[in-house]
C-alpha cells in the first residue's frame, strides 16, 4: 500500500500502446497523476481520452533517445504536477530478425539509441527529479524482458541492450539507497501486443522449427507495474518476471 500524503504523479514511457499503455491505464485508474511520453502525439491522446481521467492525465510528445527531450518531459510533468514519484521506464524497440552478421550499423545503433541510451537518459531525468524534491525520493521501474535472462534465436540488438538493462537497475538500485530512490525491474514474456503478435501466429525456435507460443492479457502487465508502484519506499521488487505461463523459457530444447 502507498503511504504517500501527497498527489502521486508518474512518467510513463512508450504508453502510447502495448505494455506503456496497459501501465499508463492501470496507474491512472488507481488515481495517478500521470505524464504519457511516445514518439507520436495521436497515441497518446487516445490514451489520455480513453482512460476517463481528465486534467490527471498530460501527453508529452518525447523522443527517449534525445536528452534534451527527455528534460523537457519531466519538466513537463513537474510544471504540471508538482513533482515525480514514479517512472515506468519502459520505451523500447527491436531490430529486424536476421542473422547477426547480416544487421545494418544503421540498425543495431537505432536499438542502443532506444533501448540502452533512452533508458538512461530518463533514468537520470528522474534520479534529478527525486533528489530534488520535497518529499525527496521515488521509485523507478525499468523494462527489461524475458530476453534480459534467454535470447531468441536473431535478437542480438534487442537482446544485448536488455542485458544491459539489468546493469542499469542494479546500479541504480545501489546509487538510489542514499536519496530514497528504489529502483526495479520487470521481466515480461509474451504479452499480447501489437510488437507480439508474430508469437501466437508462430515464431523461430532454437531447433529452427516455427511454433505458436501462448501469450497473456497485457492489462496483467499494468495491474504487476501498479503493484510495484504502491509498494513503500522502504521496499522494492528488485526483479519481477511475469509471463505467458506456457511460453517456451525455461527448459531445455
Amino acid at each position: 500500500m502507498n503511504q504517500t500524503s501527497h498527489p502521486r504523479v508518474a512518467v510513463v514511457t512508450g504508453a502510447g500502446s502495448g505494455i506503456g499503455k496497459a501501465a499508463a491505464l492501470a496507474l491512472l485508474a488507481d488515481g495517478w497523476q500521470v505524464a504519457l511520453a511516445g514518439r507520436r502525439a495521436v497515441p497518446l491522446q487516445q490514451v489520455a481520452a480513453e482512460s476517463g481521467a481528465g486534467d490527471r492525465v498530460l501527453a508529452v510528445p518525447t523522443d527517449v533517445a534525445d536528452p534534451q527531450a527527455v528534460q523537457a518531459l519531466f519538466d513537463r510533468a513537474v510544471q504540471a504536477f508538482g513533482r515525480v514519484d514514479l517512472l515506468f521506464n519502459n520505451a523500447g524497440t527491436g531490430a529486424p530478425p536476421v542473422p547477426l552478421d547480416e544487421l545494418s550499423p544503421e540498425q543495431w545503433r537505432a536499438v542502443v539509441e532506444v533501448n540502452l541510451n533512452g533508458m538512461f537518459w530518463c533514468l537520470q531525468s528522474a534520479f534529478r527529479m527525486m533528489k530534488a524534491q520535497s518529499p525527496r525520493g521515488g521509485r523507478i521501474i525499468n523494462n527489461g524482458s524475458i530476453s534480459a535472462h534467454a535470447p531468441r534465436p536473431h535478437s542480438i540488438a534487442y537482446t544485448a541492450t536488455k542485458h544491459a538493462v539489468t546493469g542499469l537497475t542494479k546500479t541504480a538500485s545501489l546509487d538510489g539507497r542514499a536519496h530514497d530512490i528504489a529502483v526495479g525491474q520487470i521481466d515480461i514474456g509474451n504479452a499480447a501486443t501489437d510488437m507480439t503478435e508474430r508469437m501466437a501466429r508462430g515464431i523461430l525456435q532454437p531447433n529452427g522449427q516455427i511454433a505458436a507460443e501462448a501469450v497473456m492479457d497485457v492489462a496483467l502487465v499494468g495491474q504487476s507495474v501498479l503493484y510495484m508502484a504502491n509498494l513503500p519506499l522502504s521496499a522494492n521488487v528488485l526483479f519481477h518476471t511475469v509471463m505467458a505461463t506456457k511460453m517456451p523459457f525455461v527448459g531445455r530444447g
